[in-house]
């Protein structure tokens, strides 16, 4: 696997670094009028446990319960899209994926509308919303994985088939939904959610989408030398002692499982999965080893900022997460694939 001359570990030692700064970027920024200086002031006190007066109590609510949360949510869903536009691309040998190509999102969508259009799982309260998008992300993945499975196993080809055909028609029940809701406030928040916002973020909200993404990372950090064998096709791979057919497996519950947690807390945002890995791979190389070690710091870095963008750039108004890193992921992309000697994998 060919590599570019980015020193590995000073880059990883730079996004670690970045990536705590950003989050108290992401608590201290916004339109509320909280200032920097009182902002981080309320975190010191919020970790060490430290007193407030009454006066600071509406100001530490805004940066403690609202802020915080929202960009460390943001990281776990930076992180996950990124870990996972890295393995879809790999297991479908396919440079033009990204976590949405199964489906899974379009599919979580369904769920997400439900509960927003029509009440459905109301019994279940705050969870309703994360619930229903899980479950019937879940149920996306069953589904794909029975149409693209035959008696020869699972392709590429299938794959990416199956998911573009099932995300148009999971799309057109959510606009059916859509257009089918009585209340405007009800279709508006569905279209904000169904374009991405981390609006709902919440303490509440994080432990299940971290644990998701902690053990997909964990999980595709053992496979990296194994996507290296699969990035090469399946025929080298199974010289190469990997078993194409299982580890295509493993990859697609493991990138449907990541993608509806993620999906079920944060809606679709877009570009990251897809960006992040190639301007990675321009960094590290093509070696999974690198590029699974640099990628989910890159992307939890990169949406905590454009969150921030988001809820600043047109303020009070909010933007949907998922507009901004399309309209700062396509002139990226097309630079990215522009670049002299660029391919996917590596240098061409």
């Amino acid at each position: 696997m060919p590599t570019r001359g980015v020193p590995l570990l000073p880059l990883i030692a730079a996004l670690a670094l970045a990536l705590p700064l950003s989050v108290v970027c992401g608590a201290a920024i916004g339109a509320s009028g909280v200032g920097w200086g009182q902002a981080v002031s309320l975190l010191w006190a919020g970790v060490t446990g430290g007193t407030l007066t009454p006066d600071q109590v509406p100001a530490y609510t805004i940066v403690w319960e609202l802020r915080l949360p929202r960009a460390l949510l943001a990281a776990v869903v930076g992180a996950g899209l990124a870990a996972i536009g890295v393995a879809v691309q790999a297991m479908v040998r396919n440079a033009l994926a990204d976590p949405f190509v199964l489906g899974i999102s379009s599919g979580a969508a369904v769920g997400a509308n439900a509960v927003l259009i029509f009440g459905a799982f109301g019994a279940l309260g705050v969870w309703a919303l994360s619930t229903a998008a899980f479950v019937t992300a879940l149920g996306a993945m069953a589904l794909v994985y029975a149409i693209a499975h035959t008696s020869q196993g699972i392709t590429p080809v299938r794959l990416v088939l199956t998911g573009t055909a099932l995300y148009y028609g999971f799309s057109a029940i959510t606009t059916f939904m859509v257009f089918a809701a009585e209340h405007g406030e009800a279709a508006r928040s569905a279209m904000m959610w169904l374009l991405g916002s981390l609006g709902g973020a919440s303490w509440s909200a994080l432990p299940i989408a971290a644990g998701a993404v902690l053990a997909g990372l964990i999980h595709l950090g053992l496979s990296a030398r194994r996507l290296n064998a699969l990035a090469m096709g399946d025929e080298t791979s199974a010289a190469l002692g990997v078993d194409p057919e299982r580890l295509r497996r493993e990859l697609f519950v493991v990138c449907a499982a990541v993608t509806g947690a993620v999906v079920a807390v944060s809606g679709a945002i877009g570009f990251v999965g897809l960006m992040v890995p190639h301007a990675v791979r321009m960094l590290v190389g093509a070696d999974h080893r690198r590029v699974l070690a640099v990628a989910p710091l890159a992307g939890a870095v990169l949406l905590i900022w454009v969150d921030i963008l988001s809820r600043t750039v047109l303020a009070p108004t909010e933007l949907p997460v998922g507009v901004l890193t399309a309209v700062i992921g396509v002139p990226c992309f097309v630079v990215l694939m522009r670049h002299r000697g660029y391919a996917f994998g590596g240098r061409s």
